[in-house]
């Protein structure tokens, strides 16, 4: 069940959508869109079967949490907001139309809560959620005070939302079931195309004509801005000024606008040379590492000046830019073992992830523990999924996490486990949740990096880890799900 608005549908002020309640409020993309509505004043609840940590945040700003899914909850609402992982016929939904409410995706809600800003909208296949982080921030701490949503938390902020008062308004616009094209930007921030949501689009050629129409919103007097290293975005660049769009790019092409010289990073930080239309703005380094950070930075700078930003406030906002939760983020240590999580499930995002990470291990040993998300993908991509787990030392494969999907014979976590080219002692394939801290221990060693990948839930398990390493350091008796089997 998705949506797709015309550019000739009116899209009502947020202010007008009366009582909003949003089903399964808790996921990342939904809460920030209720802390959105709620520090507008908008009577906002929701349904979740789940207590989501984002949930307790939600109360606290005056948000009403139903913790189970029933008609009863739409009593006084007037607009019922869903999400593509709610399937029509859910309870909620069928009440909603029966009772002739509003019903809106969230994308088209977001599109309301967005009407008389000026929106700058990030798209891509990778490096969204961190490119959105770094707009916003620089936007910030230039004292715009931004509005946003954003699909993860700045580290700094503690949040993925924000009511400014300043004119802009920066989203992440997510093209994995047409719902970007939803949106009306002022400047679109196209940073990758890559095989994915082939479900959705059928090829990489369909694919790619989505975001030529996502880029094709902003206009004759927006801006588009998008990699200038990729085949696939140059031809889309050209597709775009063809059509009258104006376009600029980044990245370490000579004729890129913001070129990305001498870029490098190490376990530490990512830095590169920054010129401007081929004018040096000095040095521009990130306190995070990865190369693909470094890429995200450039596109987040190049719009940051266009909107007359200052270069140095620029450079110093990427300097100290803390990363966003879920990046790289360091869970904490224990038991001489550092625990991470990173937010990466799609192949060409989990290599790049993989090889910072190990890095960033060295000379200890890096061990992964996988949840992979959505049946489709874990299904036509195995091969490649496969292929970047086998760049650490050990890995424990979790089984799916696909809401709403379902999952055939050899779709799940078992074929993906077979597929990965480490010897036998070396993978694993745990289908309980409860029992991977104890696989953790059984072969984590004191100067290894943990790091828990994948799937939101995923995000969770670090805690968990944390303490299992603790209890194993304090000589608790922990030991693997085998072992526990035969006790």
């Amino acid at each position: 069940m998705t949506s797709s608005m015309s550019a000739s549908v009116e899209i009502l002020p947020a202010e007008e959508l009366g009582r909003v309640h949003l089903i399964g409020i808790g996921g990342i993309g939904m809460s920030a869109l209720a802390r959105l509505l709620l520090s507008r004043g908008i009577p906002t609840s929701g349904s979740e079967l789940k207590d989501w940590p984002a949930l307790a945040g939600l109360r606290a700003l005056g948000g009403t949490i139903y913790m189970r899914h029933d008609p009863s909850n739409l009593d006084g609402v007037d607009t019922v907001v869903y999400s593509s992982a709610i399937p029509a016929d859910h309870v909620e939904l069928v009440e909603a139309r029966a009772r002739g409410l509003r019903i809106l995706h969230r994308s088209e809600a977001l599109a309301s809560a967005m009407v008389g800003r000026r929106t700058i909208a990030v798209a891509g296949t990778h490096g969204k959620t961190t490119t959105t982080s770094m707009v916003t921030s620089i936007l910030q701490h230039a004292g715009l005070d931004p509005s946003y949503v954003i699909g993860g938390e700045i580290a700094e902020a503690g949040a993925n939302a924000h009511h400014g008062t300043g004119e802009h308004f920066v989203i992440e616009a997510d093209e994995h079931d047409r719902s970007f094209l939803n949106y009306r930007p002022n400047v679109a921030i196209i940073t990758n195309i890559d095989a994915d949501h082939l479900n959705t689009y059928g090829d990489l050629a369909g694919l790619a004509d989505a975001f030529y129409a996502f880029g094709s919103l902003v206009g004759p007097s927006g801006l588009v801005v998008t990699w200038a290293d990729d085949p696939l975005t140059r031809q889309l660049a050209d597709r775009l000024r063809a059509a009258g769009v104006p376009v600029e790019t980044y990245g370490e092409a000579e004729d890129a606008t913001l070129r990305a010289a001498d870029l490098r990073s190490d376990a530490g930080a990512a830095r590169y040379r920054a010129y401007l239309d081929g004018e040096p703005l000095g040095e521009f380094t990130l306190s995070v590492p990865g190369r693909h950070l470094g890429l995200n930075s450039a596109a987040a700078a190049l719009v940051a000046l266009r909107l007359g930003v200052p270069a140095a406030t620029v450079a110093e906002t990427l300097a100290r830019f803390p990363g966003v939760r879920r990046r790289f983020e360091r869970k904490g240590e224990a038991g001489g073992v550092r625990v991470y999580d990173e937010y990466a499930y799609h192949p060409t995002s989990m290599e790049l992830a993989l090889r910072t990470l190990r890095e960033m291990a060295s000379p200890g040993r890096l061990l992964v523990v996988f949840q992979p998300y959505r049946v489709y993908r874990t299904r036509d991509l195995r091969p490649q999924i496969a292929a970047a787990l086998a760049l650490a030392d050990e890995v424990v494969v979790m089984e799916v996490f696909g809401p709403g999907e379902t999952r055939g014979p050899g779709d799940g976590g078992i074929a993906l486990h077979a597929a990965i080219d480490l010897p036998p002692e070396r993978k694993v394939f745990v289908a309980s949740w409860e029992d991977v801290p104890a696989e953790v221990v059984a072969r984590a060693r004191p100067g290894d990096l943990v790091v828990t990948m994948g799937a939101p839930p995923i995000s969770l398990m670090g805690e968990e880890l944390l303490a299992a390493l603790a209890a194993r350091e304090q000589g608790s008796s922990v030991g693997t799900a085998s072992e526990a089997a035969a006790r």
